[in-house]
């Protein structure tokens, strides 16, 4: 298996994750039912946020944080969706590729998920 080394890969690992939320029972209701996401929006900003965060590129513009509140003041984004979230995000990295950004990808995840859980608890907690 080969390495995330292009904004290609990114793009393949971003839609292949994405693919799984939309389908999910536990965390697919965030994107579709409350967000009503629309992919054909979030899907290019994903790529400019991953390829910003692993390989330096400035080219994601945004708050990836300011998102997340109003859902979280719909239904409480919990500690267990983002562990979810992390779980499929790591199976879909690990299904496609494997080396060094690979696990970049995985290690930054994970340091998301645990700043955004810790967030959105205190920001119910407000």
């Amino acid at each position: 298996m080969n390495d995330l080394e292009t904004r290609e890969d990114i793009e393949l690992l971003v839609n292949k994750f994405y693919h799984k939320i939309q389908t999910d029972n536990k965390i697919g209701l965030f994107f579709n039912d409350i967000a009503k996401v629309d992919w054909n929006k979030h899907l290019p900003k994903m790529y400019d946020f991953w390829e910003s965060i692993l390989f330096g590129q400035m080219t994601y513009k945004g708050n990836p944080m300011r998102m997340h509140f109003p859902v979280n003041e719909i239904k409480a984004i919990e500690k267990e969706h983002f562990e979810h979230w992390i779980k499929l995000w790591t199976e879909t990295v690990e299904e496609n590729f494997s080396g060094k950004n690979a696990d970049l990808a995985i290690y930054k995840a994970n340091n998301i998920a645990s700043l955004m859980a810790y967030k959105m608890e205190m920001a119910r907690r407000l």
